[in-house]
């Protein structure tokens, strides 16, 4: 059975940091890449960051670079979301996400949700002003 189990969430207060992690089972974790995607009420899923599980080379939106930072420990098949100087405009649903994809493609399809073949059930993140 795959499974994506998301934890980490929680209230932070705006400056602070959290780190999300991904736990992976049922799949051949280092021949998928690993995306965090976000959900804000009324809003759409947009891609936050991405890792390739074959070579590690990770992706990120504008809106997060310099401020989030995504990494993988292959060995425990967990991806790992750190987010720093948290926004109140952060504050979403978490998702993380597994794409099979050609590595050398990633970096046109990774903010496309609907190519991810599995998804976790999401953790909540709520950055208070």
């Amino acid at each position: 059975e795959v499974q994506l189990v998301e934890s980490g969430g929680g209230l932070v207060q705006a400056g602070g940091s959290l780190r999300l992690s991904c736990v992976a089972s049922g799949f051949a974790f280092d021949d998928y890449a690993i995306g965090w995607f976000r959900q804000a009420p009324g809003k759409e899923r947009e891609g936050v960051s991405c890792i390739s599980g074959s070579d590690g080379r990770t992706y990120s939106a504008d809106s997060v670079k310099g401020r989030f930072t995504i990494s993988s420990d292959n060995a425990k098949n967990t991806v790992y979301l750190e987010m720093n100087s948290l926004k109140p405009e952060d504050t979403a649903v978490y998702y993380c996400a597994a794409l099979w994809s050609d590595p050398h493609i990633l970096f046109r399809v990774w903010e496309s949700s609907d190519r991810y073949d599995y998804w976790g059930q999401g953790t909540q993140v709520t950055v208070s002003s």
